[in-house]
């Protein structure tokens, strides 16, 4: 296979939290453009990274690497074993080469704009515009940095992502999703008509907004569903509208460009939060110096950890952490009671019935077990609770195990573990799979451009057949993480992160 750029161009198109259920089937008749796409090539849904999170699941697929291998498993990690507040994964974090890189070193042209964990913009052969966990539009959110002035020529106002978007007010939020998609898309355009590149890649986190703010208008399972509400058809409207974008866009190429659209996970109803903490405390594992007057975070330094075993994070998904003698600095679970007391909690909490009594399908995994390598400092479990129907609550005070909505304000949808692809282009037999796996997509897209694939990818390229080899023993040495935010860039992140619920 050619190891230098050829002229089989592939634009990929990334909507982020789409499931295939809306995609394939419910929204199918209102989305022509992309309907035809589906029509055309190979579709199916995409089996999504443990945990389905924006980051680290558009890195994952971005280098067929999973989130243990690339040593991120979730939108903040730890930097070390230590009771420090997590950090923001960043662009520094990805040590793998990404899709884009291939095409650079080979020579070929690139377009990235808004792929999540692109900040601080590294240098590419071609233009990148970093995504919403760049600090704003002020910071140096792009390569070349001079950028910045062309983008506010052709798409003045060019937002990062939506502000203040745990609000209740909807018009001004659909409002927003809206005029931020449209800007996206404009400039996408402008640099596909007006730059040389063999791959170009945008991601649209506009889905993922509108799911959050709007499911319970949608799902007539959701518990607060609100039928003949003004926003019933908010959805499909913006699918209607992303679609047209779509159709635009693929006027900007020609019958000899691969067009794939994915996304990183779906989206499915949010039923209520679990109080991973509060079980934790209730449970004996996690002792606190005092009881917290009213809801707060859990603040690591109220933690008596001469009596604490394990503690929690909240968010989409839970992560518990076993305090461990000789990896935290005051762990008390022995090295030889690692496996036992790990193997208890996460059988406990799979064990946990809902608020109804009902058996919650709940599933703590083993990050050591589903990671062909484990880097960085992960998690001891990966809890997806109710088979992501409950979200995890990280605060503490809530004196009961269930609240109805989460701590991080209004929240209509959790994620999926299933996303969608679509592959269209020349020799591309129309055909729908029953599925296949996110670390699919880097070797597929580089078969696609006539690229080398790497042995050591772990995804299969699903057109030819060819899996990556690869090294399947686990290893565990540490990732020394660069610091790349000022702690005032640090805080305004969190700040906005926080309110749209990652935090």
């Amino acid at each position: 296979m050619a190891t230098q750029a050829s002229d089989r161009k592939t634009l990929l198109i990334g909507l982020d939290c789409v499931p295939p259920d809306l995609l394939f089937d419910r929204f199918r008749d209102d989305l022509p453009v992309i309907s035809a796409l589906v029509d055309l090539g190979l579709s199916a849904p995409l089996t999504s990274t443990i945990p389905p999170i924006t980051v680290p699941a558009w890195m994952c697929m971005m280098t067929g690497k999973d989130p243990g291998t690339l040593g991120i498993y979730g939108l903040r990690n730890r930097r070390n074993p230590d009771y420090d507040p997590m950090a923001i994964a960043t662009s520094r974090d990805v040590r793998e080469r990404k899709v884009w890189d291939f095409v650079g070193e080979s020579g070929g042209r690139v377009i990235l704009v808004g792929v999540p964990q692109t900040y601080p913009p590294a240098p590419v052969n071609g233009v990148l515009v970093s995504s919403f966990l760049a600090p704003g539009t002020e910071s140096t959110f792009t390569h070349p940095p001079d950028l910045k002035t062309e983008i506010q020529r052709i798409a003045p106002g060019y937002m990062l992502d939506v502000p203040n978007f745990r609000s209740e007010d909807r018009r001004r939020i659909l409002e927003d999703i809206h005029r931020m998609t449209a800007k996206r898309f404009r400039l996408f355009r402008h640099f596909l008509s007006t730059r040389d590149w063999q791959f170009a890649m945008m991601v649209e986190m506009g889905t993922d907004r509108i799911h959050h703010a709007f499911w319970r208008y949608l799902d007539e399972t959701h518990r607060d569903y609100q039928p003949n509400s003004p926003y019933t058809d908010a959805i499909v409207d913006y699918y209607r509208a992303i679609d047209r974008e779509i159709g635009l866009t693929l006027e900007s190429v020609d019958a000899k460009t691969t067009v794939a659209l994915v996304s990183d996970h779906g989206a499915k109803r949010i039923d209520g939060g679990f109080c991973v903490n509060e079980w934790l405390i209730e449970r004996g594992d996690l002792v606190l110096k005092k009881t917290p007057a009213g809801v707060s975070d859990l603040d690591l330094r109220t933690v008596d950890w001469s009596q604490t075993r394990a503690w929690g994070e909240g968010g989409y998904y839970a992560r518990i952490f076993l305090n461990v003698e000789g990896r935290e600095p005051s762990g008390i679970v022995g090295k030889n009671d690692y496996e036992r007391t790990r193997d208890e909690i996460a059988d406990a909490i799979e064990s946990v019935p809902g608020p109804d009594g009902r058996q919650l399908k709940t599933v703590a995994h083993r990050p050591d077990r589903i990671y062909r390598n484990l880097l960085g400092h992960p998690p001891d479990l990966i809890v997806h609770l109710d088979d992501l129907y409950l979200r995890s609550i990280g605060s503490v005070g809530h004196e009961r195990l269930f609240i109805e909505g989460n701590d991080a304000g209004p929240d209509d949808a959790n994620h999926a573990q299933e996303g969608i692809f679509v592959l269209a282009g020349p020799g591309i037999e129309p055909a729908h799979h029953d599925g296949i796996n996110i670390l699919d997509v880097a070797p597929t897209l580089l078969h696609r451009m006539g690229l080398e694939s790497p042995g050591d990818l772990q995804g299969t390229d699903i057109l030819a057949g060819a899996s990556g080899a690869g090294d399947s023993t686990l290893t565990k040495p540490a990732v020394e993480n660069a610091e790349v935010y000022s702690d005032e860039e640090q805080k305004a992140v969190e700040d906005r992160l926080r309110s749209l619920g990652y935090l």
